[in-house]
């Protein structure tokens, strides 16, 4: 038995060893190496459906020296930032795996942590211009043996966006597609297009916004650009430099988060154009006519019911919230209320939607919102759940009133309507009358039958 286990062990140890050789890693640059500064050396490792859990390095020059590479298939090149620590970036296996998954291609993760991984971050960027140099030459060798340049797809994160877009500019716009996650900010905030990311560097260029207010741009420079949570704060991220790292990376971060879950097909973010975030959340910006017959675009991979209409529209900035955790999705509500109170009162909104013993609640307290005689509004409810369906519905009115006698406030019609799922009949009711900073709880009717 003692020999059998031993014979067991050795064979073990020999298929790790070979598996081991065999399977290309990403380069994992220790603090040392990234504190005195690294030379830029730039990789390419292959991934595929046939081979999501080992990846293979592809030489630059030798394109057909790796069976599982088919230069008729398309390509997606995934492109790393700005790495201070050298450390391999988290999400690299499961953003391979996820594309593979979309479509039958070739991924390729560009590898230049050796250049990325510097203190210094102006040494950076200097080496991100010789990687897009490198990779633009790679592509043209592709092309040169039968690959298309429409069927290209560069996704570039933080300082790798603007990587994309070197490589896209250099190839004149011909690839089909860049996307930008939360493309970096420093030193490229204000400079010219041709020094950045921008709309002419790709067919289609879609960027997604999480850190506008630290690490990430704040311009619009795609062809679409999602603003989550209006590019600023993301729930659940840290708020105080106490928290360590996370309180410098989490919102940067989130972009990838996002993207991830929606290769997924775990989170469906819709997401509505706007001039900006406060209209948005202001309720002001809730329809999707320029869209139809597809609904408001939806953050991913497949963009193509809305491409054809983003190019004639040019740069559409577009707006979605979401929670702190997976799936991230948050569920809209337009709530259309008319007042009649005899006196001015400010205050905000609590509104509950109830299924069962289950509630979900959301607050419109953005800002003061204005309740006089005969006051038409449009409010943006935004909830955590999806209770359906809807049995009942509370409402408060909220004001700084607190000591003294409260003030009766007549709702003349409450109008609840899903944003996310339009086949849902809009839920009415009319001539309520309650007081301010009490609940009022009616039962929901279809808006015909509810009107007296």
């Amino acid at each position: 038995m003692s020999v059998w286990w031993s014979v067991v062990l050795v064979a073990a140890f020999f298929f790790v060893r070979v598996k081991g050789k065999e399977c290309d890693n990403f380069s994992d640059v220790d603090f040392h190496e990234a504190f005195i500064g690294t030379d830029l050396y730039v990789r390419l490792l292959l991934y595929t459906r046939a081979n999501l859990d080992c990846g293979k390095e592809l030489p630059h020059h030798n394109l057909t020296s790796v069976p599982l590479f088919h230069l008729t298939q398309p390509t997606t090149f995934v492109i790393h930032g700005y790495r201070p620590t050298g450390a391999p970036p988290i999400w690299i296996d499961r953003i391979t795996r996820l594309l593979a998954e979309q479509a039958d291609t070739n991924v390729l993760v560009v590898d230049w942590n050796r250049g990325a991984a510097n203190l210094n971050y102006f040494t950076a960027v200097t080496n991100a211009r010789h990687t897009a140099a490198n990779i633009t030459a790679f592509i043209r060798r592709m092309s040169d043996e039968g690959a298309c340049l429409d069927s290209i797809h560069l996704i570039g994160v933080s300082l790798g966006a603007h990587v994309a877009g070197f490589i896209g500019a250099m190839l004149e716009g011909r690839v089909g597609r860049i996307t930008g996650l939360d493309p970096a900010g420093p030193m490229f905030e204000g400079v010219p297009p041709e020094d950045r990311l921008d709309p002419s560097d790709a067919q289609f260029v879609d960027v997604l916004h999480t850190d506008m207010n630290s690490f990430g741009l704040r311009a619009a420079i795609g062809h679409i650009d999602f603003y989550a949570n209006g590019g600023l704060d993301q729930p659940g991220c840290p708020r105080t430099i106490f928290s360590g790292k996370s309180y410098f990376v989490c919102d940067h971060q989130r972009s990838v988060f996002l993207y991830l879950c929606s290769l997924n097909r775990t989170c469906h973010l819709k997401a509505y154009p706007c001039s900006s975030y406060t209209d948005f959340i202001d309720g002001r910006c809730l329809q999707c006519e320029a869209f139809k017959p597809a609904s408001c675009p939806v953050l991913g991979y497949d963009l193509s019911q809305w491409r054809d209409k983003l190019l004639k529209l040019g740069q559409t900035k577009v707006y979605f919230s979401t929670t702190a955790e997976p799936p991230y999705r948050k569920i809209g509500y337009m709530v259309d209320v008319i007042t009649w109170n005899q006196y001015l009162r400010w205050g905000i909104v609590i509104i509950r939607l109830y299924s069962g013993k289950n509630f979900t609640e959301a607050q419109i307290d953005h800002k003061l919102l204005r309740f006089e005689q005969h006051t038409s509004m449009r409010l943006l409810a935004l909830f955590e759940e999806d209770l359906y369906p809807v049995q009942k519905i509370s409402l408060r009115i909220v004001t700084g009133n607190v000591i003294g006698p409260r003030d009766k406030i007549r709702l003349l019609r409450v109008t609840v309507t899903s944003l996310d799922l339009p086949e849902r009949a809009p839920m009415c009711r009319y001539d309520i009358v309650t007081e301010e900073n009490v609940e009022v709880t009616f039962k929901p009717l279809s808006c015909e039958k509810s009107h007296p």
